[in-house]
């Protein structure tokens, strides 16, 4: 392949040598089973209790859940999956005006994940966004298609307040008051990943993504309905998570697990790739500030154990997640008190 992404439109009928895992570390696709009982929890229930009750189990069971009745406009879910989709089919030339390998720069097309450092790639191309301050960041954004800001924006936007409320019933599913993560966390940063994965010849061979933990808060995963490729780790199973209907999965992400004092999972998963399809997934992150000193609330280091991770700036975090290999040891290892 002479091109930088995948997403060329060109269909190969061999996986190229940079794209094949070794024999050890490939997905064995034939040993995964569907995934029966994801909790899904009904955000327009009435009763603020159930709900936290139940996004406390999830947490700590499974570190992650689905949620409907979200409050997301459905027609917003259609939209930004119609115009991410647009996205991807355009003219080769026309996208690499946007591609970058520089994982400092706010708005890039890119492709696998770390492509400078990695050994072996993964079969997929990303569109990456960051979306708070709108206003700051949104004129960087694709003007093509012409639909996209507006769209996104829009989106965007829900999908913040749907992560707030979603932090609230998880600060009091751990016994503190529904402002404290808010509290901790400061003015929140907030990204996006459009993730494409286009159909792959050896999809036995390769990943999509391998199994990774998210270096952030919480992340709102919005699932390609057509197409399955998400995958999660429980029990040292890996199992499908099949999409919902008009539903998010949310994942935990690292600086809940040290926030929380280990007590919910950073959760690992992965997205496989097929041979007939692409597909598509829009990944929205909530980060804390920079400068939030990341460590857990007294309360939940008082059963004798202390706390289980140092203190750390999200800044700190951050710069050594995106120094290393996706499917290195968990980045959270490196903050564990001694």
């Amino acid at each position: 392949m002479d091109t930088k992404v995948i997403s060329s439109g060109i269909r190969c009928s061999k996986l190229p040598q940079s794209y094949i895992r070794p024999e050890s570390d490939r997905p064995c696709l034939t040993e995964v089973s569907e995934f029966q009982n994801v909790p899904i929890i009904d955000l327009g229930s009435q009763n603020r209790t159930h709900i936290v009750q139940q996004i406390g189990e999830a947490c700590s069971s499974y570190g992650f859940f689905q949620v409907i009745n979200h409050g997301v406009g459905l027609e917003a879910l259609k939209r930004t999956t119609e115009v991410a989709y647009e996205f991807f089919n355009l003219p080769l030339e026309e996208k690499m005006k946007l591609y970058s390998d520089d994982p400092s720069k706010t708005m890039r097309l890119s492709t696998s994940f770390n492509v400078t450092k990695e050994e072996v790639h993964n079969w997929r191309d990303y569109l990456r966004l960051h979306c708070y301050p709108l206003e700051k960041y949104v004129s960087e954004w694709p003007s093509n298609p012409v639909s996209f800001k507006e769209t996104v924006a829009s989106y965007c936007k829900e999908v913040r307040e749907l992560g707030f409320r979603i932090e609230e019933y998880i600060s009091e599913s751990l016994g503190l008051e529904k402002d404290y993560l808010r509290n901790v966390l400061g003015e929140q940063g907030q990204h996006m990943a459009v993730n494409y994965y286009p159909p792959c010849p050896q999809p036995e061979l390769t990943y999509g993504l391998p199994g990774h933990t998210d270096p952030n808060t919480l992340t709102i995963l919005l699932q390609d309905l057509h197409v399955s490729g998400l995958q999660v780790l429980k029990d040292g199973k890996w199992l499908a998570v099949n999409p919902h209907p008009d539903a998010f999965v949310i994942n935990i992400g690292d600086q809940l697990q040290a926030l929380s004092n280990g007590l919910y999972k950073s959760i690992w998963h992965r997205a496989i790739v097929n041979a007939e399809k692409p597909r598509l997934s829009v990944a929205s992150f909530l980060c804390p500030d920079n400068e939030a000193l990341i460590c857990p609330a007294k309360l939940l280091t008082g059963n004798g154990s202390g706390a289980i991770y140092r203190g750390y700036t999200y800044a700190e975090y951050y710069s050594k997640f995106w120094s290393r290999n996706l499917d290195q040891e968990h980045c959270l290892e490196l903050f564990k008190n001694k």
